[in-house]
């Protein structure tokens, strides 16, 4: 990063990857500052923490140190519209602005970048990987798109040379970084919003993979649609629950617990422990694991890492779980995530009555993947649909939650509630596992849900 620069100003800072490099600059000592549209839990933390924040378009708040164009570095969200007042502001008076990739490619090229990509699985499998890394005699850096358990942030900073990415390919983000190694964990077409066609997301994926440095390595998923594109010395693995030069062996799921042996081209790892122990986690630390023991790690580091995994925020997130009801949040918004989760939901509670409530994230990608929705949800015994959380869209004709409602197989159970009813259905029923799905606002009312079912019990 360039040595005059004195402080930091982010559009859209509650964002959780913003958020991230948000801490490292204040952590730096940097006059940090920022706009975002609504206050949050987040927000509130980062101005414990020392960033000065303000939620209304409004060139006069911008603080003092950040309108000295010589010394103030601006960082924006793809998210943010090019009409919005301080962006044009800083535009039109020529200050250096960057997204929040570049500013993550920066950190690649001058620490050794452990990126892990795909359109699911990669918030945890790159928290996994940091925290594996974080307990080892390497140590990392990490910029995580989650809130990890173990450390109660997104963020963690050391003065290793390792650090841990989560590479998003929305906006084409990740063709910012550099790679030293990489994970690509999934390649299901999403964000066809921006990328339009299954084919300019695939080939998106392929360009990434040019990216990775000389002498780096590639650990891909055997089952990808995609093609890579390697240069010269780059290494190449594959990886997946039960095959390919990185897998489990021996799984054993007994007594809510996970037990596997972890099968290297390395070093073996016999009776690795799940510390988050959901079926999905096995090729999620799978992944986590070589990418960390190709850094350096050892056996007894990758048995401990993955032990202590405390998990993520919103992902496989339990609430509670006793005999009597099970409940949990999760992040899940793509129907390969909603099919992994339900998968791994039913792999866990076989003979249960399993209800989710879930509240479809963006209008075009309920258009385009509505059936698909559909059949991973009809995975469940019971379905509730709110209505589409819109994000950064303006609706679109015809596309409703009742898409996916009307295509839910037979014999699903099934109704259509709007969000500001859910608390009162919770109230009134009683359930015997329950999980929230969903990257919308639905997860606000968690907490409270928590409290509602636990006064049952």
């Amino acid at each position: 990063m360039e040595k005059n620069i004195k402080a930091v100003y982010f559009i859209g800072a509650g964002g959780i990857g913003m958020s991230a490099i948000a801490r490292h600059f204040i952590r730096r000592g940097l006059v940090v500052a920022g706009y975002d549209k609504t206050p949050s839990e987040l927000t509130r933390r980062l101005e414990k923490e020392g960033m000065l924040i303000h939620y209304e378009e409004n060139i006069d708040e911008i603080p003092h140190a950040c309108k000295q164009k010589k010394s103030c570095l601006v960082i924006y969200t793809p998210a943010i519209p090019a009409t919005h007042k301080e962006l044009v502001f800083f535009r039109e008076n020529g200050f250096e602005i960057q997204k929040r990739a570049q500013v993550l490619g920066t950190l690649t090229r001058e620490l050794k970048g452990l990126c892990v990509a795909g359109t699911h699985g990669k918030t945890t499998t790159s928290a996994m990987c940091a925290h594996i890394m974080h307990q080892s005699h390497l140590d990392c850096n990490a910029f995580l798109g989650g809130i990890s358990k173990n450390y109660g942030t997104n963020y963690i900073l050391s003065k290793s040379d390792y650090v841990v990415i989560e590479a998003d390919e929305f906006d084409r983000s990740f063709h910012w970084l550099s790679p030293w190694i990489s994970v690509i964990t999934a390649t299901d077409p999403d964000h066809l919003d921006i990328y339009g066609t299954k084919e300019a997301y695939l080939e998106s994926f392929r360009h990434y993979t040019e990216l990775i440095q000389p002498g780096g390595t590639l650990i891909i998923h055997r089952d990808l649609e995609m093609k890579e594109a390697l240069q010269k010395g780059v290494k190449r693995y594959d990886y997946s629950r039960d095959e390919g030069d990185f897998h489990a062996e021996n799984i054993r799921i007994e007594n809510g617990g996970i037990t596997f042996d972890f099968v290297s081209p390395i070093e073996c790892v016999k009776d690795v422990v799940l510390g988050q122990p959901v079926p999905i986690n096995i090729e999620n630390g799978i992944a986590a694991m070589a990418m960390a023991q190709l850094a350096g790690c050892t056996a007894k580091e990758l048995r401990y890492g993955m032990q202590t995994y405390g998990g993520v925020d919103r992902r496989f997130d339990f609430k509670i779980k006793s005999d009597r009801l099970v409940f949990l949040s999760d992040y899940a918004h793509h129907p390969k995530e909603i099919y992994q989760s339900a998968k791994s939901i039913r792999e866990l509670y076989k003979n249960r009555h399993i209800t989710a409530i879930f509240q479809p994230h963006l209008y075009s990608r309920t258009r385009d993947f509505y059936h698909e929705f559909a059949d991973a949800l009809s995975q469940l015994d019971e379905v509730i649909l709110t209505e589409i959380y819109p994000a950064r869209e303006e609706p679109i004709e015809g596309v409703t939650s009742q898409l996916i409602y009307d295509n839910l197989k037979p014999g699903v159970e099934k109704q259509m509630i709007s969000k500001d009813k859910v608390i009162d259905l919770v109230k009134s029923r009683n359930f015997d596992v329950l999980i929230v799905l969903g990257a919308g606002d639905l997860d606000n009312m968690v907490p409270q849900m928590t409290k509602l079912l636990n006064s049952k019990i």
